[in-house]
């Protein structure tokens, strides 16, 4: 299904670039960050069959809402990409915001011409309702500005990261993560990268034995927690190293158990 073009209450002098949102049942979040991004010339919705509202708070705030079977994050992004009508593409999850400094320094970045033909953006990320500033995720940065004809996701199914073909910058002002709301949420999403990364994985010959699954996990707390300041999040940033490092085990378990798996019976 598709949203008809219809005209919006843009900001004066809209932006010429397309923001694309990719969603999945995120009618909690769909409105807020549509509203981040009203200084497009474009904004498009590419849902992947929500059963929620996230539809209908969709539509008030986009020019198009398309609908497209879900593969893989690096699957959806790259097939929306040329349903863009603009060349410069800024694309986001539906629980992340632009915050005003961002978007006028891509105003600013338009108006004296790109550079580059991507754009890495450094993440504020939040858990649980607070904004973590150590254990490595303040590092954290994602090519998300590019343009159209020169950016494409590596087809991975776990942590996709965008290949550009030509020079690549930074931008200063960071885009705003609500990475993780509640830890329910959490723990679906990291059960299911963990099937995604231990299939992959096990496809490429590799295996994991009592060892690896001991040190990569405790290894992971440790770089977290200790090395990289973890603990000065305070409760926040213990449990999120604690929860890191489970994810860590989830995978190697995940990946151990695939040669220990009893044969399907015929």
């Amino acid at each position: 299904m598709s949203g008809e073009n219809k005209p919006l209450n843009r900001i004066p002098g809209p932006v010429p670039v397309t923001v694309i949102v990719t969603t999945h049942n995120e009618a909690v979040n769909i409105e807020a960050c549509l509203q981040s991004i009203q200084w497009a010339a474009e904004v498009i919705v590419v849902d992947s069959g929500s059963t929620d509202d996230t539809v209908a708070r969709a539509r008030p705030l986009a020019d198009q809402v398309l609908d497209h079977v879900y593969e893989s994050p690096a699957r959806q992004k790259n097939w929306a990409i040329p349903q863009a009508r603009l060349p410069w593409v800024l694309i986001l999850d539906a629980d992340e915001r632009v915050p005003a400094g961002l978007a006028g320094e891509i105003r600013n970045l338009q108006a004296a011409g790109p550079a580059c033909h991507g754009y890495w953006i450094y993440r504020r990320n939040t858990f649980l309702g607070r904004e973590i500033r150590h254990g490595g995720w303040e590092r954290d940065k994602v090519i998300r500005f590019f343009a159209r004809d020169h950016a494409l996701y590596r087809d991975v199914r776990v942590h996709e990261e965008m290949e550009v073909d030509g020079p690549v910058g930074v931008l200063k002002e960071r885009l705003l993560h609500h990475s993780v709301r509640t830890l329910v949420d959490y723990g679906r999403k990291m059960d299911r990268y963990s099937d995604w990364w231990a299939e992959e994985k096990a496809g490429k010959g590799r295996q994991a034995g009592p060892g690896t699954i001991f040190g990569h996990t405790v290894g992971r707390f440790i770089r977290m927690y200790l090395l990289r300041s973890g603990f000065r999040d305070g409760g926040h940033g213990l449990v999120l190293a604690l929860l890191a490092a489970f994810s860590v085990f989830q995978k190697y378990a995940k990946l151990w158990e695939r040669d220990r798996r009893e044969p399907d019976p015929d």
